[in-house]
């Protein structure tokens, strides 16, 4: 995802140095006028205003305080955008070490998926200092949304209120799965019940686009199970950190395991679908 969100900051005027482990998309963002850099800390000489959008907490680190990571070379004033999901205990240490070290970081989670990426439609939610987020928004209004651009608190909000936003999609794709297959279990079209359901209170973004996908079997990916997973794992491990009863979130990880162990992460975590599906003979 940081790829077209790199892309939207270059379409608005914003100069970008780049870097990242894979090639392939520092050489389109370098044929669109981004400036290539060999090693975190290169881009952190070049900028004060730094993007990461990695897929986990180890790789947050790695990038941050790693051999030629950032902060070997992190400019006084620097403001680090942190747009991975990672465990917010993980956002809070690094941004204590950040400010150590003069800068100031913000967590600042996503969602909305590839599309939202190309989009810069996506939600934001932020944790870290209000001058920061202040300082920053007219860059987050350009990846995202601006009526969905929220500094949430704290450092590490942002990340706990992902942890919320993906409890929900998942107890919502498991309702949406189940009611579709009572439907089906009962002779009658699954495409009309939603049809009918959109019109109503039970409408949701994840009835409209992740119900059509159950419908019509395409699990192309939009957000990859496997990185599902690895959210829901962080958020399993929050939710017993804080002694949060959370049931139906437990057996919606299960539900996402399940799927991963049968070799389905590469498809979009709305095929934890078909793990019910199968378990109902369809």
């Amino acid at each position: 995802m940081g790829r077209p969100m790199a892309k939207n900051l270059l379409k608005a005027g914003f100069p970008l140095v780049v870097h990242s482990r894979s090639p392939a998309p520092v050489d389109d963002l370098v044929a669109s006028g981004a400036v290539r850099a060999s090693s975190p800390a290169e881009v952190a000489r070049g900028a004060t205003r730094i993007f990461t959008m990695v897929p986990d907490s180890p790789d947050v680190e790695l990038v941050l305080e790693g051999p030629e990571g950032v902060f070997s070379a992190m400019q006084a004033g620097t403001i680090l955008i942190d747009t991975s999901t990672i465990a917010p205990s993980t956002a809070k240490r690094l941004a204590a070490r950040a400010a150590s070290l003069g800068a100031m970081m913000l967590d600042a989670p996503v969602s909305g998926g590839d599309v939202g990426a190309e989009s810069g439609t996506l939600s934001i939610m932020v944790g870290g200092e209000q001058a920061a987020f202040d300082a920053v928004k007219p860059l987050l209004d350009v990846i995202g949304n601006p009526d969905r651009v929220v500094r949430i608190g704290d450092s590490g909000a942002g990340q706990l209120c992902k942890l919320c936003n993906q409890m929900v999609i998942g107890g919502t794709l498991t309702a949406v799965a189940e009611a579709l297959i009572l439907a089906r279990k009962a002779g009658i079209d699954p495409a009309k019940v939603r049809e009918a359901l959109l019109g109503g209170f039970a409408a949701s973004r994840v009835l409209e686009l992740h119900g059509e996908r159950m419908l019509t079997g395409n699990y192309t990916p939009g957000f990859r199970a496997a990185l599902y997973a690895k959210d829901l794992r962080i958020a399993s491990a929050t939710i017993a950190e804080l002694d949060v009863p959370a049931p139906v979130s437990a057996v919606v990880h299960q539900l996402v395991e399940t799927l991963i162990a049968a070799g389905r992460g590469e498809e979009d975590c709305s095929a934890l679908a078909t793990v019910l599906f199968d378990r109902a003979g369809l």
